[in-house]
């Protein structure tokens, strides 16, 4: 039975092995030459490992370096793939390109979802495959530098994974539109955070908008930021409903 129990864990470990290096031989098209970068990119906080000084270890850290990286990619790309747009227009498709929502859909698309290491369902955090994402690119980034990063987000990822014509088509920043709605009639808008739920390894925040600091919609996600977008979205819509 002990031999039995090696076998298998043997066997399991070169799935695993097997199913990191495919990843990044099919999907993003290199070798890691720091593996371990890679494996602190997929090891979600829920699943920290904790170091003999104590000191827990998971991938907030170069989720926080690969946000910056990618913001910067993504500009530089959009930069030059519109020549003619305003910075309004840029500054909204980057936001479009980097949200959470549309991160998450990248990451599960390219199978980043398979190789977290978490504890707990994974739909307890929302946003567990887009902040791994970032983490990704914060490793690529320590492992081979900008430039070899920047390719592989503009080849590998938005080039094959992203119809960025379609997206630059959509409507999504509603939290600007109410904005815009309240200048141009005169109204006040803000938004107050209704209450913070705390969930275990996660928070969910509701978030109501206020015009003229009267309550309107509210709404409920895992970042302010998220739920903002959300209540301004049911806000928006009917306000002009209203309207028409």
């Amino acid at each position: 039975m002990r031999l039995l129990n090696v076998s298998l864990f043997r066997r399991k470990n070169r799935g695993e092995t097997d199913q990191f290096q495919n990843f990044f031989k099919n999907v993003l098209g290199f070798k890691p030459k720091q593996r371990e970068l890679y494996e602190l990119a997929f090891r979600h906080r829920s699943n920290s490992k904790v170091l003999v000084s104590g000191v827990k270890t998971n991938n907030e850290r170069l989720e926080y370096l690969g946000d910056a990286v990618l913001s910067s990619i993504v500009a530089d790309y959009l930069f030059h793939k519109y020549p003619h747009k305003g910075e309004g227009f840029l500054t909204e498709m980057r936001s479009k390109i980097v949200s959470r929502k549309n991160l998450n859909k990248i990451a599960k698309k390219i199978g980043l979802s398979e190789l977290l290491s978490f504890r707990g369902q994974q739909s307890m955090f929302k946003f567990i495959n887009g902040d791994a994402f970032e983490a990704l690119i914060g490793a690529i980034y320590l492992d081979r530098g900008y430039e070899f990063t920047k390719k592989v987000v503009a080849n590998r990822i938005i080039g094959v994974y992203m119809d960025i014509d379609t997206l630059a088509a959509s409507d999504w920043n509603f939290k600007s539109k109410i904005i815009d709605w309240g200048q141009h009639n005169r109204r006040k808008v803000s938004f107050e955070v209704v209450q913070v739920i705390d969930c275990g390894y996660c928070k969910q925040y509701e978030t109501r908008v206020l015009i003229d600091d009267a309550p309107y919609e509210s709404a409920v996600d895992f970042s302010i930021k998220a739920s903002e977008q959300l209540a301004a979205e049911k806000t928006y819509k009917r306000v002009t409903q209203a309207e028409g």
